[in-house]
């Protein structure tokens, strides 16, 4: 018999999700907005130290309302990270604006804050700066924002961050997503917590949230009758998928802890194979390890990482690649690209192995059994550790 197919990342209700919505259910708040959209608002806002909050219907529409309010628009640039999944780069276009991609650096593999100055002082003496820089923090680990904020300081460019992967994270303290003019959470089936489908915006400017809750409510002026002068879009949360998000934030530190734990037991019993690294820790912060991610040196390993994600397939494993860099991407082939080795690489090498927060001592043993028996080096196997929390 086969056994049960192991996920990359799904969902992990903890059951407290439940009692919310019988309340949604029960006070027949079961449209658009309500008050369970109101509380994790304000809940979300203090969970991640952030001073204002709006729940919207997706990361990318949190993405997009932050590129229209920081001015974007057709004929502009904007500098954003070209080693991330395009949902970060779509909305630059949605508003007819020219992504310029920016290489990783090796350190956290997000955006290399040296790349970004060059792209930055290149743009500056010709005397054309982009609109907005976009950083994303990647696979649950913050950009080096310190450096990353000083250099957009410096030329007076509004930094937006999608923080979609990276719920739970730390920088220097902070969670990434409170730094820049504005940040981007997703609640997508995915992610660390979810709702479904979902997404947060979140700032420390009142009146730009104020504003992105106008937008995304389709824009309607405050009057009795529907009067509107700007643009909107339909792109609020529903109170129903609310209630879920208030159970699964309670859970997030748990979550986080249950990540953290597969990539240390991974490393254990993964990291003598020759070949094999695993992306590193930056030393700024807390990584989620929202996915466990490697490289694969085929030389070293006696296989490349897509042989070995078509093992682990063929037992009922998934796996997948790590995001292919957007300036390999065609939609994206007429774009810009500053560097793009670092990401090239690691997308050649690169493999995420199933990480999900429920993932048991059996699955994960399934996992490494699979990775080692590929292996040209598997026969020398380390016992792999139990959880013992």
């Amino acid at each position: 018999m086969t056994p049960n197919r192991v996920f990359l990342s799904p969902p992990h209700l903890s059951g407290l999700e439940e009692d919310y919505v019988a309340n949604a259910f029960a006070t027949n708040w079961v449209t658009p907005l309500g008050p369970h959209v109101d509380e994790f608002e304000k809940e979300f806002a203090a969970a991640v130290g952030a001073e204002h909050a709006v729940a919207l219907s997706s990361g990318t529409a949190a993405i997009h309302l932050a590129l229209l309010l920081a001015g974007v628009g057709p004929g502009d640039e904007v500098l954003v990270s070209t080693l991330t999944f395009v949902a970060s780069v779509n909305p630059i276009a949605y508003l007819g604006a020219t992504p310029v991609f920016i290489d990783s650096d090796r350190a956290s593999w997000n955006m290399d804050p040296a790349l970004l100055e060059e792209a930055l002082d290149s743009r500056a003496r010709r005397g054309r700066l982009p609109r907005a820089v976009v950083i994303v923090h990647l696979y649950g680990q913050s950009a080096d924002l310190d450096a990353i904020v000083a250099v957009c300081a410096r030329y007076g460019v509004p930094l937006i961050e999608d923080a979609a992967e990276a719920l739970g994270a730390t920088y220097r303290g902070r969670a990434p997503g409170t730094v820049g003019i504005t940040g981007v959470f997703s609640f997508n089936g995915n992610k660390i917590i979810t709702t479904g489908g979902g997404g947060m915006m979140v700032s420390a400017d009142r009146s730009l949230v104020a504003h992105a809750r106008k937008l995304a409510t389709q824009a309607r002026d405050p009057a009795p009758h529907y009067e509107h002068t700007e643009m909107g879009y339909n792109y609020r949360l529903s109170n129903v998928l609310a209630a879920i998000g208030r159970g699964q934030l309670r859970v997030l530190g748990e979550r986080v802890d249950a990540r953290r734990r597969n990539f240390a037991l991974y490393a254990e019993a993964l990291g003598d194979l020759p070949g094999v690294e695993f992306m590193p820790e930056a030393p700024w912060g807390t990584h989620t390890r929202w996915l466990t991610t490697l490289t694969i040196d085929p030389d070293e390993f006696g296989a490349n990482n897509e042989t070995v994600r078509l093992a682990l397939e063929a037992e009922g494993i998934e796996a997948r690649p790590v995001w292919k860099p957007m300036h390999l991407q065609p939609l994206y082939a007429h774009a810009p690209v500053i560097g793009g080795q670092v990401a090239n690489d690691l997308f050649a090498r690169g493999l995420c192995l199933p990480s999900g927060s429920s993932l048991t001592d059996a699955d994960r043993e399934r996992v490494v059994g699979v990775v080692r028996r590929t292996s040209a080096h598997g026969a020398s196997r380390r016992p792999v550790l139990e959880n013992r929390t």
